[in-house]
């Protein structure tokens, strides 16, 4: 007798795999507990293999459900796409995610634009620091990511985005403020720096330490925008993109220190899960970035 898989199957999968239990993926897909335990197992009965691995009452992907993921979140996302023809802007419904510089300072203005030439479209965007994008990028919860850090996730698919220049600051009052500074007095100085696992993080060690040997961290924040509040407050020296901070330098509260450190430049990266195809969403907000960054707008 032929079988065929069912979106609704699909759809409890995918709520497991998202939020962990049968009982929230039945809240998610408006369903009863027991009809989805039986779409769930009508689905791994019709693949003959288990799914999840059963440890108490958890549900754990197992490795066919990893190699069964990416294509169920297609297929259903493709029936999205083809239910939204004909309710908004053709379809486009554009799901990213960005690290905390990227999606304050850079995404906005692009979205904006998005937005005016499809207006009627979809858009949702999800703001946390680099290991959250990756996740979400490789359970394919979001269409791509912008990070601010190399991620090495064999699932990803991981080209340079752009250029970020950045930089070490201080207060305007901040001793170190008042000329130049040597290698030896950054290194001694309290430094205010982004938490673990941020991009940021990783890329401020990776540019700074082959000169400076150590970072005297006397505070780890999770927002960018908390570090310069606190330095330009006279707690300490820090490093960041220049887009956070480029307001209050030509203010005046905070000043670019001078130093023999060379131009601190790194790349910023657009991820993507490498068996997912594009969207129609993306494949337009791609053009419309190949066409900012080629104008130089």
């Amino acid at each position: 007798m032929s079988w065929y898989i069912s979106l609704r199957e699909l759809e409890v999968f995918l709520g497991i795999v998202d939020e962990g239990t049968v009982t929230a993926a039945a809240d998610r897909a408006g369903m009863t507990q027991s009809a989805a335990s039986q779409a769930l197992l009508s689905l791994e009965k019709g693949l003959s293999t288990p799914l999840f691995d059963r440890i108490g009452r958890k549900l754990l992907l197992n490795a066919q459900g990893h190699v069964f993921l990416p294509r169920a979140r297609t297929l259903v996302d493709q029936a999205q796409e083809l239910q939204r023809l004909f309710t908004d802007d053709a379809g486009i419904f554009l799901r990213l995610g960005a690290s905390t510089t990227i999606g304050n300072h850079l995404l906005p203005a692009l979205l904006a634009r998005f937005r005016q030439a499809h207006p009627r479209a979809s858009i949702q965007l999800m703001v946390g620091n680099t290991a959250d994008v990756v996740e979400a990028v490789t359970q394919l919860r979001i269409d791509a990511g912008f990070v601010e850090g190399p991620s090495h996730h064999p699932e990803l698919l991981m080209t340079p985005w752009q250029a970020d220049r950045m930089c070490v600051f201080a207060a305007a009052d901040h001793a170190l403020a008042r000329g130049p500074v040597s290698l030896p007095e950054l290194a001694r100085a309290p430094w205010v720096l982004r938490e673990p696992g941020s991009g940021t993080r990783e890329e401020v060690e990776r540019l700074l330490l082959p000169h400076l040997g150590r970072l005297e961290a006397v505070m780890e924040l999770g927002q960018s925008e908390a570090i310069k509040q606190l330095v330009a407050a006279g707690m300490g020296i820090s490093c960041l993109s220049r887009h956070v901070i480029a307001e209050w330098l030509e203010q005046g509260r905070l000043v670019e220190l001078r130093s023999p450190l060379p131009q601190l430049e790194r790349s910023l990266y657009r991820i993507q899960h490498k068996d997912k195809p594009g969207s129609r969403a993306m494949m337009l907000f791609d053009a419309l970035l190949r066409a900012h960054f080629v104008s130089g707008a």
